[in-house]
């Protein structure tokens, strides 16, 4: 039997799913999103140690440390998928599918966004003052400090197209995840499917916004000079436009139109057979 969905049986499964998404009370939903924000920090902060204790790794061998980095950070976007918290992110993509079938309105797209951010940022901020900080896990005399400072000031001091561009393709990439994820019948399945590419924009170095909103102000909290106007305008909001045309227009929009439900049949996942 197959152990994965059809890439058609995929997109309606995410129709409905997003159509549910939109029809949620909102305490409901920026509850869903808080968590979220939560388990992608978590995530963060494992790389963090992980990668930045690793000092030896990152001088000998920076390009595997940052594989390092990478390996570790998927723990957090797991957790939303298997779980079902909510992240924004991939809520670019889904919320597509049911709006280009005319199913929901762009203003209830919005406000899917608008709370599933709100709700990312608390939770974000939650954990990066009382798991990070009130914890002594930024204390300055651990390894991995140093390593958030320089990594939270390089996000910070980049021009904005270059943090747009980056923000393009690390969403368009964890939305992949996502599919994929959700592709799969197993748990191992969605764990591998998820781990590939979310690892792959970590390593690379690109910009996600929900993650930023963990690191940089983690970071604030550790002694990085950087002012919350200067997180928000030259990191937080290219990275979250980029985020957003990753999401809806490289994935969601492309993938709804490819599979549209007029199609025709759509399989039953217990009768799809592996190409």
């Amino acid at each position: 039997m197959a152990q994965i969905l059809t890439p058609s049986y995929l997109v309606n499964y995410i129709n409905d799913a997003a159509r549910h998404k939109a029809e949620l009370r909102p305490p409901r939903l920026l509850v869903m999103s808080c968590l979220g924000g939560i388990y992608i920090a978590l995530g963060g902060l494992l790389a963090l140690v992980v990668a930045g204790g690793a000092t030896g790794l990152l001088s000998a061998n920076p390009g595997l440390d940052k594989l390092l980095f990478g390996a570790a950070f998927p723990v957090g976007f797991i957790a939303v998928v298997l779980t079902g918290a909510d992240l924004f992110t991939s809520n670019c993509a889904m919320q597509m599918v049911p709006w280009f079938r005319r199913q929901i309105r762009m203003g209830e797209v919005v406000r899917v966004w608008c709370l599933s951010y709100l709700g990312n940022l608390i939770g974000a901020l939650i954990a990066a003052w009382a798991f990070a900080y009130m914890t002594g896990m930024l204390d300055p005399a651990q390894p991995w400090t140093p390593y958030l400072l320089n990594l939270a000031e390089h996000k910070v001091h980049q021009p904005f197209m270059v943090v747009f561009l980056k923000g393009i393709l690390a969403n368009m990439l964890v939305c992949l995840a996502a599919w994929q994820g959700y592709s799969a019948k197993d748990t191992l399945g969605r764990m591998v499917g998820i781990w590939v590419p979310v690892m792959t924009f970590v390593a690379l170095g690109m910009e996600h916004s929900i993650a930023n909103l963990f690191f940089v102000p983690a970071a604030m909290l550790a002694g990085l000079d950087v002012s919350v106007s200067e997180f928000v305008f030259q990191n937080l909001i290219p990275a979250t436009l980029g985020n957003v045309v990753g999401g809806a227009l490289l994935v969601g929009l492309p993938y709804a139109w490819l599979y549209s439900e007029t199609d025709g049949k759509v399989e039953n996942p217990t009768d799809i057979d592996l190409p």
